[in-house]
């Protein structure tokens, strides 16, 4: 075993590592105030919003991978004014990565938020604001609290999700060592070159990344579950 592993490169993973660690703290930025009003929202304009945030799931990596590359070219509005005003080109770097896995991401971030916001008793939310509590510091110090396993939930699926995504990731970023080739992408190229003993390794280890995770999320749930019986 410490023979096969000898003279393999662990960068990619790292590398998978840094992406899924930062997509998910933006997501998470982004998705909390996002899931808190489809959560508490009548408006007839809801199930628009539900679906637009739920295309991801559903659309082929390789569909959504190409539009993110054209919104993000040199050659679209987006790329031009990033590259001009502020220096930095959103395509084939990691850059580019971070935003298109924010996208591919996303609704494994607010599905599960907003299911948690959506189980709270309504009585604790209105008790909060008789308190003199403003939505921010009630979503913060009272929804937040009480919607543990989602919250872990939607973290961890969020991470882990963004560590095995391959269409989006090698459309918007290709292959670039050290800046945008990801684990993912690393078997896809062992495969190629029939190389399957590392891309065993590689895989062998994405499997068990992947059980720890689902298991780790079961687990929590589970006695966060006990813990109200």
């Amino acid at each position: 075993m410490i023979e096969m592993l000898d003279g393999l490169e662990f960068g990619p993973f790292l590398l998978s590592f840094k992406l899924a660690g930062i997509t998910t703290l933006i997501l998470f930025m982004i998705s909390l105030p996002l899931a808190w009003y489809l959560s508490q929202t009548h408006s007839k304009m809801k199930p628009f919003w539900e679906a637009l945030t739920a295309l991801p799931i559903v659309l082929p990596p390789s569909v959504l991978g190409f539009y993110i590359l054209v919104a993000l070219s040199q050659s679209s509005p987006i790329g031009v004014f990033f590259e001009d005003v502020l220096g930095i080109k959103l395509v084939f770097n990691f850059t580019g990565l971070v935003v298109a896995s924010c996208f591919y991401s996303l609704p494994f971030m607010v599905q599960p938020l907003q299911s948690g916001f959506e189980s709270i008793n309504k009585n604790m939310l209105e008790a909060s604001y008789i308190a003199g509590k403003g939505k921010m510091e009630t979503i913060l110090k009272v929804a937040l609290p009480n919607i543990k396993p989602a919250l872990m939930s939607a973290i961890i699926v969020t991470f882990a999700h963004t560590v095995g995504e391959f269409g989006v990731v090698l459309m918007v970023g290709g292959s670039i060592p050290n800046e945008t080739k990801v684990a993912s992408v690393a078997i896809y190229e062992f495969v190629e070159v029939m190389d399957y003993t590392k891309a065993h390794i590689y895989s062998a280890i994405m499997v068990i990344m992947s059980f720890l995770v689902l298991l780790s999320v079961y687990m929590f749930n589970g006695k966060q579950k006990r813990s109200f019986v």
